[in-house]
Parts: C-alpha cells; sequence; structure tokens
C-alpha cells in the first residue's frame, strides 16, 4: 500500500468512451482514484452510486473522482450509463496501473485463485502526491467518509 506523502505514479488509461485519458492531480484540489474489482456487481454498483450521490459535494469541493478496474473498455460504458456516473472510469485490463498502486494481485474467491484488482482508494493532492489512502473499503459509504477525512485534512 502507498503512504500519504509518497508520489502517486502516473495514470494513463482509456476511458469508458475509448479515449485515452492522463489524470492530472493538478487539474483539481484532490483527486480521488478508487479501485474496485468489477463493474456492474453488487459492491461496485453500490460504491460507484455512493460517489454519483455525493457527487455535488465532491465537484463543489474542487475534488475530481476516477474509478479504475481491469474491465475491458466495452463493459465500463453501459455500466456509467446505467448507474448516470459523472465521474470517469478507466479500462486498466492488465492490471499495470493497479499493480503501481499495490492494487492488483492474487485473488481467491469459490475456490478458485486469479489476479484481480483490489478495492483501493488513494486521494491524490493537486502536488502529485498521496494524501490519503484506503485499503479494502466498504463501498457503501466510502465516497461520505472520504468527503469526511478530505474536510479534516483541510482544518
Amino acid at each position: 500500500m502507498l503512504n500519504p506523502g509518497d508520489p502517486a505514479p502516473d495514470i494513463t488509461l482509456s476511458d469508458h468512451h475509448g479515449v485515452t485519458v492522463t489524470v492530472d492531480p493538478s487539474a483539481a484540489r484532490y483527486t480521488v482514484v478508487y479501485f474496485y474489482p468489477r463493474a456492474d456487481t453488487p459492491g461496485c454498483t453500490a460504491e460507484a452510486c455512493s460517489f454519483r450521490d455525493e457527487w455535488d459535494a465532491f465537484e463543489g469541493a474542487d475534488i475530481a473522482v476516477v474509478g479504475i478496474s481491469d474491465d475491458p473498455v466495452e463493459d465500463l460504458e453501459p455500466f456509467a450509463e446505467a448507474y448516470d456516473l459523472p465521474f470517469t472510469l478507466l479500462s486498466d485490463p492488465d492490471g499495470e496501473v493497479a499493480t503501481a498502486y499495490d492494487s492488483y494481485g492474487e485473488k481467491q474467491m469459490f475456490g478458485n485463485t486469479f489476479d484481480g484488482v483490489f478495492r483501493n482508494t488513494y486521494v491524490l493532492g493537486s502536488d502529485g502526491t498521496i494524501a490519503l489512502a484506503y485499503e479494502g473499503v466498504s463501498p457503501e459509504d466510502h465516497a461520505v467518509e472520504i468527503l469526511d477525512d478530505i474536510a479534516a485534512l483541510d482544518d
């Protein structure tokens, strides 16, 4: 897990429209980069919708949000549209960016072992360093938790 103060690894991936995007932490006061295992599954949908439901608060505080999974681009666009997600979803099919963020590796489910994305979140400061780090997050109220923690940083 990367720690607060560490430099944030670069992120350049295809978004849910198939356009190559480079995340620029200096473009907002903070940038939330959340890693999620699979689009349109219950936990990932709850997490995405929590960011959507708090979108006005994020936007009003100049906080960008980016979701990253190893889903192919073609799976991300219908997910973003179905849940009216106002933020960018990025496809990391080989897990390269997730690996750089210590958010990809061996997992087990139903007796099967496979490589996949871990549910971790990082908040990047506008200086390009990690401001906050969350490992193995609970998806339901995660957006509110982040807003509260960012407000505490600013106090």
